[in-house]
């Protein structure tokens, strides 16, 4: 916290805007505590998700977690960019944050009822809740900070619009839901756009690349807490070790360099405009949604192999490899620009995801999709170390 915020009370601060090059900023106890409760909503809807995939329901399973999982990332992409330009850690700040937390638990609460019945009521007030909260905040802000009054103004209109549509939506016909859904979900993902328009706000590079590194770190937690469980729940059922070893082995490797891929990369480099913010900043959407979607694809292979869940091998398989797939590619191309894929090693990547998904197909899917993840981790390091010795090399 700077030096003219903690000169004031902690009852209330002036919302001003925090400096984009603040030294030494890093992401609060409150941010982190956001994180953790969050990620109660991201468990709950992996696990309805896990459930549709185990029952044979893999289209309506995916288009459920889809569209709930929107609604926990974009509330938790709000608030890590608004804190990151006005956090002002004061008394109001803390019971705002405590109603959006109130929110996902209400999301959390309905995840179930979304991926399972259709039934998106609960979810639906639980993320108007979140993002009522965001206009408040925003309403804030645009009162302390005139300089960029016009873009604050921006968000708390837009959002508050699109909230009174996510309500509406409950009280239309059933077959208007899914149309409306996109239309609103268009919407939401414009607000930003057309607010930075009037004036950017002040986030944090270094900050929002924590935060979303973070997050990753503990939805990946998630990952191995859910695989933990089934093979837990595998073992209570006198399944032998030796007939899931494959499983955990492959599970971890795979796991283990996902992280490593991801914590490769420098990102506070890409975030240097308004346009790579908003690509990378979206991306992770992807980004999120399938690093949760593997533990519930390694939990459906666990699962499958002992003899529960209605997948054929390949289903069970695919539903293990396609979110890996979609993991490591979409954590390339956000941490690479289109002038920078100009040599041989810039189709490691491509390859392996080619190969991550042809190990749909063989008869140990989940160990081969984590050798081969390893096995670009090792690459990647290759030429990293090829890369930094031609930089050290003398110049003539």
């Amino acid at each position: 916290m700077s030096q003219s915020h903690s000169a004031v009370g902690a009852w209330h601060r002036p919302m001003v805007a925090r400096l984009a090059g603040e030294e030494h900023r890093t992401a609060t106890a409150l941010e982190l505590f956001f994180d953790l409760c969050f990620v109660t909503a991201v468990a709950q809807a992996s696990a309805a998700f896990e459930h549709e995939l185990a029952e044979g329901h893999i289209g309506d399973g995916v288009l459920g977690y889809a569209m709930v999982f929107f609604a926990i990332w974009w509330a938790w992409m709000n608030f890590t960019w608004f804190a990151s330009a006005y956090d002002t850690d004061d008394v109001p700040y803390r019971l705002l944050t405590l109603v959006q937390i109130t929110g996902a638990l209400i999301v959390a609460a309905g995840a179930a009822d979304a991926l399972q019945h259709e039934d998106f009521a609960v979810i639906t007030w639980g993320y108007v809740v979140m993002r009522l909260a965001m206009v408040t905040q925003w309403l804030r802000a645009a009162r302390s900070d005139p300089e960029r009054r016009r873009s604050c103004v921006r968000y708390a209109v837009g959002i508050l619009i699109v909230q009174v549509g996510w309500v509406a939506r409950l009280a239309l016909p059933e077959d208007w839901g899914l149309p409306l859904f996109a239309v609103l979900v268009v919407a939401e993902l414009a607000v930003p756009v057309w607010a930075e328009s009037a004036a950017m706000t002040t986030w944090h590079p270094h900050h929002i690349a924590e935060r979303y590194g973070l997050f990753t770190l503990i939805v990946l937690g998630e990952t191995m807490t859910a695989a933990t469980a089934a093979v837990r729940t595998a073992l209570d059922d006198e399944t032998a070790l030796g007939d899931i070893a494959t499983l955990v082995v492959g599970g971890v490797l795979t796991v283990f360099a996902l992280w490593w891929l991801y914590f490769a990369q420098n990102a506070p480099q890409r975030l240097d405009s308004l346009r790579s913010a908003i690509l990378w900043g979206y991306g992770h959407y992807a980004v999120f949604a399938s690093a949760a979607a593997v533990g519930a694809g390694l939990a459906v292979n666990v699962a499958h192999t002992t003899g529960h869940g209605h997948l054929s091998d390949g289903a069970a398989a695919a539903v293990f490899t396609v979110p890996v797939a979609v993991f490591i590619t979409l954590v390339w191309l956000l941490h690479h620009r289109g002038a920078e894929i100009r040599s041989r090693n810039d189709l490691i990547h491509p390859v392996v995801v080619l190969g991550v998904l042809a190990m749909t197909f063989t008869p140990v899917p989940v160990l081969a999709t984590g050798i081969l993840a390893a096995l670009l981790v090792a690459a990647t390091l290759v030429v990293a170390s090829r890369a930094r010795g031609r930089a050290d090399l003398p110049t003539a």
